[in-house]
């Protein structure tokens, strides 16, 4: 454990080891080396639009210090040297429904990172008191909504977005 309720290592199913804490102003250069290492494909189904470059004016917003409606995280390799993944949770004014997103460098893809790290933000998102946690997702990313469907999310059609799904659990 951490100095904070919101920093811990996390061990994945398959025994690899991370650090996860919540983003600070000071790690927008190591998110913009670490978007690099992230597929295009992976980059288009975090922002839901095609990315070449995270720009400043995103990971500005991604290391901000936030009120209580939304909470950034890091996920580090063991040693805290490398940003292996980034996640989002973004809640409404009332808390009452949250949104995820998760990205994972390509290289610590398949280690369960991605699950360990959702399971992380939505125990944050019930500890602040939301009710349900929801992902927006592109029909095409199939890893994503498979962890997903796991950890209990229900799926449903996107009222306005053919190409995307949301996906929806109830904490």
């Amino acid at each position: 454990m951490m100095t904070d309720d919101l920093s811990r290592y996390l061990n994945t199913r398959a025994g690899f080891r991370f650090l996860v804490r919540p983003a600070r102003p000071e790690d927008e250069a190591g998110l913009a080396e670490f978007f690099t290492h992230v597929t295009p494909e992976d980059r288009r189904f975090r922002f839901l639009t095609t990315v070449k470059e995270v720009g400043h004016d995103r990971l500005a917003a991604m290391t901000k210090v936030e009120d209580r409606q939304t909470e950034n995280f890091v996920a580090f390799t063991d040693d805290g040297k490398t940003i292996i993944a980034a996640g989002m949770l973004a809640a409404d004014a009332a808390l009452e429904k949250g949104e995820v997103a998760i990205s994972i460098r390509s290289e610590y893809k398949h280690r369960g990172v991605g699950w360990e790290l959702l399971k992380h933000i939505c125990k944050t998102a019930e500890s602040k008191g939301v009710k349900i946690i929801e992902s927006l997702e592109d029909r095409q990313n199939h890893e994503a909504i498979e962890i997903e469907r796991e950890q209990g999310f229900e799926v449903d059609e996107c009222p306005d977005d053919v190409r995307l799904l949301v996906l929806r659990k109830r904490l």
